[in-house]
């Protein structure tokens, strides 16, 4: 499985096309776009992005990242103290132009399951669509992807529009607190763009020529943390070396 969580720009792709994003904070998505639901009915955007509005960039194959991100978000979603369907709105958007409603169907099953159904069926809706639509979908949200055979190389990343498709904030990672996304939610509402949460995810990753993939690595962070505690330590041994000298106080002879 090939995936990324980078910003802005992560890696390139079998035919040299950069995967990661380009912010487009302030800008548009293009609310005219159909897409099919996990029902198989034609949905505009428009008819689901009413308020504010998670877009989740996904697909549905994917046996790795994309679990962990929908995941992340089951897990959150019900701690939020705003009313799903009616106050925000999730829509997972599944890139690849060859998955089905009935892959959409599945995922959906597994992730309200997860929320033991404790979420309204309006909240949390599942898409697919073809290819000219998401391809007009990500390139308004500055989200860069690429097949790599049956998978595909992508950013970790979800973002939160307005009710008129403005992109308010982008979510990077896996993980969520419920206080960031309340926020972004809230932020979203009032028309206003945030900031971007967690920009610096992409350095735990790096590239694996070999298996052509991007891989956690440890070796790297691990020495980071190694050299931030030493210099913390380091820190506060002078620290405590300066409080405890008194002027004028006898050396030991």
């Amino acid at each position: 499985m090939a995936h990324v969580e980078q910003h802005p720009l992560a890696g390139e792709g079998e035919s040299g096309v950069q995967v990661g994003v380009d912010e487009r904070l302030g800008g548009k998505i293009p609310l005219n776009l159909v897409f099919r639901d996990e029902s198989g009915k034609e949905r505009r955007l428009a008819d689901l992005i009413t308020g504010p509005t998670i877009i989740v960039p996904v697909y549905y194959s994917c046996t790795n990242v994309c679990n962990y991100l929908q995941e992340g978000l089951a897990r959150v979603l019900p701690e939020i103290k705003l009313e799903p369907g009616k106050d925000y709105r999730v829509l997972s958007v599944s890139f690849d132009e060859k998955e089905t409603p009935g892959q959409a169907a599945r995922s959906r099953s597994m992730y309200y399951s997860a929320m033991k159904d404790n979420f309204p069926p309006q909240g949390w809706r599942f898409l697919t669509g073809d290819a000219a639509g998401i391809k007009q979908l990500t390139e308004a949200a500055g989200y860069r992807f690429k097949r790599q055979g049956r998978d595909f190389m992508h950013p970790v990343v979800s973002l939160v529009v307005t009710k008129d498709g403005m992109i308010a904030r982008y979510l990077y990672g896996t993980q969520f607190l419920a206080k960031d996304v309340t926020l972004a939610l809230i932020e979203a509402r009032q028309g206003k763009v945030g900031t971007t949460i967690s920009k610096v995810v992409g350095y735990c990753f790096s590239f694996d020529p070999k298996s052509k993939s991007y891989v956690f690595n440890l070796l790297r962070v691990s020495a980071t943390v190694i050299i931030l505690c030493t210099g913390s330590f380091l820190a506060y041994l002078l620290a405590t070396g300066r409080k405890g000298k008194k002027p004028g106080s006898p050396r030991p002879s």
